[in-house]
This record gives C-alpha cells, structure tokens and sequence, in this order.
C-alpha cells in the first residue's frame, strides 16, 4: 500500500465485523451472555461480584520498539477497572497475567511499577498474578488482567438509556488502549517512534517522541462512581474498541452528539499520515471523549457541575450515533 492511500483498521490487520462475529461465536457456545455487557454480575446474595477481562493489545509493541514499559500496566488496569465503572461497579482487586517468550527483569520492573501506579489510582488492591514464559507461543510480551468489583444491586446501572436522556461525557487523555494497530501503521508510514512528535513543535507543547504520545496512558474513570450513584445514571459506556458506536451498547436508539470534547492532536497526526476518513477515526478511536453517560436532562447539568464532564448530546429515537457530521451504526 503505498503512502497516499486511505487506510483502515482491515488494512491495518484488525477487520471489526470479523472480530465482532468470531467473538459471538464464542459467546453462543459458551452460553447465554449478554455482549452489551461491560462486566459479568454475578449474584451472591445482598450485592453483585461483578468480573471484567482485558489486555493492552499492540500498544505493547510501541512499548517494545522505545523499551519503555513504564506506562502499559496503567492501560492494563484502566482497561479493566473502566468496564466495571461502566456497569456502575467499584473495582476492587486486580490479577494480572503476563506471557513473554523469555523473562527480563528490567521490563517486568517497569510493567509491575505500572501496575501499582494503575492500582493506587484506581484503588484497586493487586493480589496476584501469574508471568508465563511461552516462547513458542509468544514472541515478545503479551499483557493481560482481571478486575473484581462489588457492588450493592441498587446501584448498578440499569445498561438501557431512555429517549429524552441527555449524554454527559468526560475527556479521554489521548488514544487510550485500543486501536493502535491502525495508529502504528499510520504514525511509521513517514516516522520513526523515537522521531519528535510533530504537532508539539507546532503548538509550542512540550517536546515528546511520537511513541511517547502513544504510549499516553488510559485515563482511570473510577473517580467518577461516586457522583455517578449520586444521580440517576440510566447507562453508560466506555469508549474503547468500535470508537463511538460503543454508545449502542446503551440500547438501540439514535445517540446525538452536539459537543464532543476536543480531538487530541495524536488523532489529527493519525489521520493525516493514514490519511484515515473520518467515519474510520470515529468507528476505532475515543477522538477525545473517554467515557459517556445517560441520564435524565434535569440531572446532567448537575452531574457535569460537580466533575470534569460536560453535556455533549442527547439520546433519541433511532438506530445510529450522529457525530461530527457522520452517521454511525452500531
């Protein structure tokens, strides 16, 4: 493929209808679960065991190529402890689970500093793991976790948005975790990841690498719960893989975006040297919103006072997430 051509997350290796079939397929064998769902609930009585998996994906491989493990046990645990927040569940206790084709002391420092730095943050309690020396298996390291959270069953979200339900949303710290196939194809076609960032020298900002600005570690929402009991939060959603059609998991409705946060510079930098269409950008990406919510309008503007959130839209009928001029189906 050469420079100037369009590129997508298929062309980048990662086709979503395939991945979103082959996991259906998973999901009807192994029984009766609900894929809209951020966290399985468990019931143990008075309250909810609720559980949540994910890894950091080719992030890793960013990591690898500036030998800086530093910041992916932060997306590690914000990739998890977000999912659960998202079903309105206090994360508790994490394990993770590292595979590598031959051990290092030096990254497994810097992944377990990470980890403990993602732990405090979220206030979760690190209580095990296991590492997983494979080389015939893995070649590098692969990074993955499992979150618990507990919650009261009054105060899980009920997941359905309603029609009228306005959408609060809250910033992202830059790309997060998910879609850096396509972002590492599009950032080497010109650059190498040591090379500065261009759109730094731009704006005057502080001088990073561009691996640095996609090493940007996962924002953490789990400050968020508390204010999010505290009004009648119907659903919400983190937006990670699937970009903004992540909505559609609060329901089929038409999700009207009127003011989205601003795009981060690393997403103008993406699209350029992939030159990316927009409707690609926003089905992969979080474009500068990390995590949305629904609620009752006459709660929002409360909501939003009271944390780093603001209005960005509203739920209506239909079957779509209408942004920035595009029209997305889930």
């Amino acid at each position: 493929m050469s420079d100037d051509e369009e590129l997508t997350y298929a062309d980048a290796g990662v086709d979503i209808e395939a991945s979103e079939a082959a996991t259906s397929a998973l999901v009807g064998a192994v029984g009766d679960i609900d894929e809209s769902e951020y966290a399985g609930l468990l019931d143990i009585g008075d309250r909810y065991l609720a559980l949540a998996t994910d890894g950091v994906g080719t992030k890793l491989l960013v990591a690898e190529a500036l030998g800086d493990y530093s910041t992916v046990g932060i997306d590690c645990i914000a990739m998890n402890a977000n999912d659960l927040v998202a079903s309105g569940v206090k994360p508790v206790a994490f394990v993770d689970y590292l595979a590598v084709d031959e051990p290092s002391e030096t990254f497994s420092q810097q992944v377990g500093d990470g980890l403990a730095a993602g732990a405090e943050e979220a206030g979760v309690a690190l209580v095990g793991g296991e590492t997983a020396v494979m080389p015939e298996v893995i070649k590098g390291l692969d990074l993955a976790g499992a979150c618990v959270g507990l919650a009261p069953k009054d105060a899980v979200f009920p997941g359905e948005a309603e029609v009228g339900d306005a959408l609060v949303g809250f910033p992202a710290s830059g790309i997060h975790s998910n879609g850096l196939t396509l972002a590492r194809e599009a950032a080497t076609r010109n650059y190498d990841y040591d090379d500065p960032f261009p759109l730094d020298a731009e704006d005057g900002g502080e001088a990073r690498s561009v691996g640095e600005v996609l090493l940007e570690p996962t924002r953490i929402y789990t400050y968020l719960l508390d204010h999010l009991r505290d009004w009648d939060v119907h659903a919400a959603a983190h937006v990670t893989g699937g970009g903004w059609t992540n909505l559609s998991r609060m329901g089929e409705f038409r999700y009207e975006i009127t003011d989205p946060f601003d795009a981060h510079p690393v997403f103008e930098f993406v699209q350029a040297e992939g030159n990316v269409s927009d409707e690609e950008m926003h089905r992969t990406f979080n474009m500068g919103t990390g995590f949305v919510v629904a609620l009752p309008a006459d709660d929002a503007e409360s909501l939003a006072a009271e944390t780093d959130g603001r209005i960005v839209g509203e739920v209506e009928e239909g079957d779509s997430v209408a942004i920035r001029g595009l029209e997305l189906k889930g």
